[in-house]
């Protein structure tokens, strides 16, 4: 795992900020799909204080450990893969996932969660694991984890609609208290 004040890490998450969340304090504007114009999003970060190089840009691309960010087929264009708290379609199909799917999260938000479901709060879609070792490690980013199962099967059977990222993380709506057990 890289350290926070690896320039790596710092570029990530600089880049998750304004493809996230406030494109807009760098003076950018996300295109349908979240897209945006690698040379606009290089030229944003200098006038902002943070030049930034092609070179650069591409390494953490390639080496994110989420995978947090994609380059169009043409690598003119860039996006965050999901996580949007901005208003953006990130144009994905629907998909159907696999029976199970889990959740990541801490004994402190557990009660919410077991009386109202899994909500999305500041983001679009709730975010959701294919593996319990990937949940594991998005529950312990704020503690110990608890892992959360979701019986993704019936809620499809139910008419909910789901998504998958670029990265593979699965997205939906909510999940109601119904479909969630604790591992």
């Amino acid at each position: 795992m890289k350290h926070q004040d690896d320039p790596g890490t710092q570029l990530s998450r600089r880049l998750s900020y304004h493809l996230r969340h406030r494109p807009d304090a760098i003076g950018i504007s996300l295109e349908p799909g979240g897209w945006v114009d690698v040379e606009t999003l290089l030229a944003a970060l200098a006038a902002h204080g943070r030049a930034v190089t092609r070179a650069e840009l591409a390494a953490v691309v390639a080496t994110n450990d989420k995978q947090r960010f994609t380059f169009d087929e043409t690598g003119t264009r860039i996006r965050a893969n999901q996580g949007h708290s901005v208003a953006v379609d990130l144009e994905l199909a629907p998909d159907i996932p696999p029976e199970v799917l889990y959740h990541g999260t801490v004994a402190a938000a557990l009660p919410a969660i077991l009386r109202e479901g899994l909500r999305p709060m500041r983001r679009h879609h709730v975010h959701l694991s294919a593996d319990q070792a990937t949940a594991q490690v998005v529950g312990a980013r704020r503690g110990k984890p608890i892992i959360l199962l979701i019986d993704a099967a019936e809620m499809q059977a139910a008419g909910f609609t789901f998504y998958r990222s670029a990265n593979g993380v699965w997205l939906v709506d909510h999940v109601p208290p119904v479909y969630l057990r604790q591992a």
